[in-house]
């Protein structure tokens, strides 16, 4: 079985017999630069209109000691930019109902109890809290730190329980205007989000099919990632494109062509899933271009002599791959740039004799039918979260590590006579990733961008002396800053958000500048430290039981996929899909799709565990390349959409 690799290019120590392995803890790639991410204006500008709005009124009434409770509301803004506003309105309304009951908690707690150390494990409590829910409801940047970074400082906030309902209401009115901001450009383009997360399948598409194959037609350097990363970019847009309503015939026909571009995308899995996938698809020889004709409809002869042409041999189909890679990534340019939709024939001729014909079985809320749905049974709203925080749920340690981690960070910043211990316990809490390697990443991240924050907050000093409004100014200033740097790398972005969070204390109370930095630093080394500590000591087992749970639902849906092309195919059968036949195959490769990217991020995540017993490596790689196989034959079978069939 040597031709079996270690996952993903991954390594480590082995044990006495394999059973366990010791993983180092690298340093090199935490500090590298990434490209920005392609919407962080989105809650850039959001964040920044709704945390001026409410800064500007309270500098007008004289009254920016409530900032905090303001900014409290306000930041709920960062969330949901990546969603269609449907999904984005329901998520919102979490956030901010679970940032003022958050809020409340430790406005209440602090009325009730002067005591430091009790603070600390109230603090820590609510930290686990919210890095479990955010993990098990996958809300998505910025996560758990936000809520966290808020309700930590609240807890040491004087307070007395009379001015609660007060603060809270100011939390939640700042929260509704954060929700109205963010809801905001539905009104100029109401399809946005599901356009950018399209564009993004189209151009890792893209990216996958301009990957050279190996000198003897194997797998290419570099396309198992690239492979992965296409899957996952199609699979989150079809779920998106799940959540997007179709209450109309225009709505519908605008999903429709989404979906169009979808497949399209989707398309590229099956071209270079072959040179992926092992030797059984790549026995099966070179695509002879006929993959594309559906692309290039009356250019197909033209773009299929030029490959020819240009020399590539039997692999000339790669020039074919090179002229697609090219036509999505105009599509994706074409989405984003707000470009019109394949047009894609729906039912609305049935909505203009006043009735509908639904090919697909009753519809969901009266939507329009045509349109791919998710396969039946699929758990949606709370289900789904509640299963993921059930008994044996791999988010429990995690939630140890950061209970833990927050309570020693705390006390230490207190033993240390620290006069801020809330910092040490957000520290510890932002460290905390899925596993023991992307934690010690982050410490280091998080450590590196404080200092270089604090340096910044020095150089700052003059201007901050100038008044409140030059401090609000900055503070959105640095706000901006954090949004625009974050995704390039997190220490860019705790290089803004350090000096925003001494500002945003400094409106509450003056301190001297010299004693706030000593304590911020302080407490940074000691929370990342800790934090890591507790990480450290604090293994999670279940990181591979979570790989179990995968492989076997990879196995059955892959096996219930293969049954259903088996009778698809068989004598008698027929060779077209009709529409009960093509819903059914796209439900049969949502299933197989999302069991292979669970999979792949369980391997993840397990592999990035210092202590850890050894991978099933060689089921893994099997139930992979058996997955990818029968994933091609579905998507194959789904060139055309649902709504064009």
């Amino acid at each position: 079985m040597g031709k079996h690799r270690k996952p993903f290019g991954q390594s480590w120590r082995s044990g006495p017999g394999g059973a366990v392995r010791v993983r180092s803890l690298p340093v090199r790639g935490a500090l590298r630069l990434r490209r920005p991410s392609d919407i962080w204006y989105k809650s850039a500008v959001g964040a920044l209109v709704a945390m001026a709005v409410p800064d500007l009124t309270l500098f007008a009434l004289g009254r920016l000691d409530l900032i905090l409770y303001t900014s409290a509301g306000a930041l709920c803004a960062l969330y949901g930019h990546g969603l269609p506003y449907a999904a984005r309105a329901r998520t919102l309304s979490w956030v901010v109902l679970g940032m003022v009951a958050s809020v409340g908690v430790a406005l209440t707690t602090a009325s009730l109890t002067t005591s430091t150390a009790l603070l600390v494990v109230c603090a820590a409590l609510v930290a686990a809290i919210h890095k479990t829910v955010c993990e098990a409801t996958r809300i998505g940047p910025p996560g758990n730190i936000i809520l966290t970074f808020v309700t930590a400082s609240a807890f040491f906030v004087p307070q007395h329980l009379g001015q609660v309902p007060w603060h809270l209401a100011l939390t939640l009115g700042t929260g509704i205007l954060a929700w109205l901001v963010c809801m905001a450009p539905a009104l100029i383009r109401p399809q946005g989000p599901e356009r950018i997360v399209v564009a993004r399948a189209l151009e890792a598409a893209a990216g996958l099919l301009r990957t050279e194959p190996g000198a003897d037609g194997g797998r290419p350097a570099g396309a198992t990632d690239a492979w992965h990363a296409t899957a996952a970019a199609v699979n989150a847009a079809w779920h998106t494109l799940y959540g997007v309503p179709a209450h109309t015939p225009a709505r519908a026909a605008a999903r429709a062509g989404l979906e169009r571009l979808l497949v399209e995308a989707e398309s590229a899995l099956e071209c270079v899933g072959r040179e992926v996938g092992g030797e059984a698809e790549r026995a099966a020889g070179p695509y002879d271009g006929r993959h594309y004709r559906h692309s290039f409809d009356d250019d197909f002869d033209r773009a299929f002599s030029q490959s020819r042409d240009q020399g590539f041999g039997r692999h000339f189909g790669q020039g074919l791959r090179r002229l697609e890679a090219d036509r999505l990534g105009d599509r994706a340019r074409e989405l984003r740039g707000g470009g019109p939709l394949p047009e894609v024939a729906t039912e609305a001729s049935s909505w203009q004799n006043g009735e509908r014909q639904d090919r697909e079985g009753p519809g969901v809320g009266g939507e329009v039918t045509g349109v791919r749905r998710p396969a039946p049974g699929h758990p949606r709203g709370v289900r789904p979260v509640l299963a993921r925080l059930g008994p044996g749920s791999p988010l429990l340690p995690i939630a140890t590590r950061v209970t833990a981690g927050c309570v020693l960070a705390g006390w230490t910043s207190m033993a240390l006579g620290v006069g801020h211990p809330y910092w040490a316990v957000v520290t510890a809490a932002s460290i905390y990733q899925a596993n023991t390697t992307l934690t010690w990443q982050r410490a280091l991240q998080r450590t590196l961008g404080n200092l270089s924050g604090l340096l910044l907050y020095t150089a700052l000093l003059p201007l901050i002396h100038l008044g409140h409004l030059e401090m609000i100014g900055l503070a959105l200033a640095c706000q901006l800053g954090a949004e625009a740097w974050i995704s390039r790398n997190y220490w860019l972005g705790s290089t803004c958000v350090t000096p925003l969070a001494l500002l945003l204390s400094g409106f509450g109370g003056q301190l001297p500048a010299r004693a706030l930095i000593a304590d911020r630093w302080i407490d940074t080394v000691v929370g990342a430290a800790v934090g890591l500590a507790c990480c450290v000591v604090v293994t999670n087992r279940r990181a591979a039981d979570r790989i179990e749970v995968a492989l076997e639902r990879v196995v059955a849906a892959e096996a219930a996929a293969s049954r259903m092309l088996a009778a698809r195919s068989a004598p008698g059968a027929g060779g077209t899909e009709g529409a009960d036949g093509t819903r059914e195959t796209g439900w049969a490769r949502d299933r197989l799709a999302g069991c292979l990217v669970e999979l792949r991020e369980a391997v993840e995540v397990a592999s990035g565990e210092w202590w850890q017993r050894a991978l099933p490596e060689e089921r893994i790689d099997h139930a992979q390349q058996q997955g990818h196989r029968t994933l091609m034959l579905l998507v194959r079978r789904l060139r055309v959409p649902v709504a064009a069939a």
